[in-house]
C-alpha cells in the first residue's frame, strides 16, 4: 500500500525577496530585515479564477491588495446599473485604495483570467507603516501614482481624439511590460474588445474599426489579443509623445 507524504502548503508561498516584481509592489526600496516583517503579515490566498470577484462595491475594506499573476479590473456601476471599468491591474500592481476613505470598496474587483493575488491586511498596515520605514514610503509612492492615474484618465476621456485613446491605451500596455522587464511591443490582451471600449468610452464597434485602421496602416499587427507593435514612432507622435 503507498503512502503519501503531505505537503505544506507554506513550501509554495513566494518570498518577498524571491518575487520578480517586488520592485513594482510593496517590497519597493525596502531593507532585507524590512522584508522579513513584511512577509510574516501577507498573505498568498488560493488564485481566483474568470470572473470571479476579489471585493464588490459596498465590502468592508480589509486588505490592501498586489497582483502576483494575472489581470484583475477594477468598475463602478451607476445608480441605473451601467458599469465603467476604471482601470486593468496586471501583475505587481496594487488595488483596493478604493476602500481607505470611508472603510468600504467603492467599486468591484473582478478577474479577468486566472490570477494570483497578495494580501495586505490593513488592521496591520498602520502599525508596520511605523516599524518599517521602507514601507511607509511605498506607501507615500503608491498613493501618489493613484492620483497619477487619476489625472491621464480624466485628460483621456475629456481632450483626446478616439484614435488617440486607443494609442495611448497601447502605449500604457507597452510601457508596463516594459517595467516587468517583459517585450513592450509584443504582448497579449487580456482584456477583451468590449472592456477595452468601455474603458475608453468608446463603441465596441469603434474600437474594432480603430484596431483594424491602426493593423491596416501597419501601426499594430493583430491577431485575436495578441498584439505586436510595429511603429512605436506612430503611436507616441499620436498622443504628441517625443522619443526620449
Amino acid at each position: 500500500m503507498s503512502t503519501f507524504k503531505r505537503i505544506d502548503i507554506e513550501h509554495f508561498k513566494i518570498s518577498c525577496k524571491q518575487c520578480n516584481l517586488r520592485e513594482l509592489c510593496f517590497p519597493h526600496g525596502m531593507k532585507d530585515e524590512e522584508l522579513s516583517n513584511l512577509e510574516a503579515v501577507v498573505d498568498q490566498p488560493k488564485p481566483i479564477h474568470k470572473n470571479d470577484f476579489l471585493y464588490h462595491d459596498g465590502d468592508e475594506t480589509r486588505a490592501l491588495y498586489a497582483v502576483r499573476s494575472g489581470c484583475i479590473k477594477t468598475m463602478t456601476e451607476s445608480a441605473n446599473g451601467d458599469e465603467q471599468i476604471v482601470g486593468f491591474h496586471l501583475a505587481g500592481e496594487l488595488l483596493g485604495l478604493d476602500g481607505f476613505g470611508e472603510g468600504v470598496h467603492t467599486c468591484n474587483a473582478v478577474a479577468l483570467e486566472t490570477s494570483s493575488i497578495c494580501e495586505l491586511p490593513l488592521s496591520q498596515l498602520e502599525s508596520l507603516c511605523h516599524e518599517i520605514p521602507g514601507l511607509q514610503k511605498q506607501m507615500r509612492r503608491i498613493m501618489g501614482k493613484e492620483v497619477t492615474a487619476d489625472h491621464r484618465m480624466l485628460l483621456l476621456l475629456g481632450k483626446m481624439s478616439s484614435e488617440e485613446r486607443l494609442a495611448s491605451f497601447l502605449l500604457s500596455l507597452s510601457g508596463r511590460m516594459e517595467e516587468r522587464h517583459w517585450k513592450g511591443n509584443e504582448f497579449n490582451l487580456s482584456m477583451p474588445r468590449q472592456d477595452i471600449a468601455n474603458y475608453l468610452g468608446m463603441a465596441v464597434e469603434t474600437v474594432s474599426r480603430l484596431f483594424a485602421s491602426f493593423q491596416n496602416e501597419k501601426i499594430i499587427s493583430v491577431e485575436r489579443r495578441h498584439i505586436t507593435i510595429l511603429d512605436m514612432h506612430r503611436l507616441k507622435t499620436m498622443v504628441g509623445e517625443s522619443e526620449s
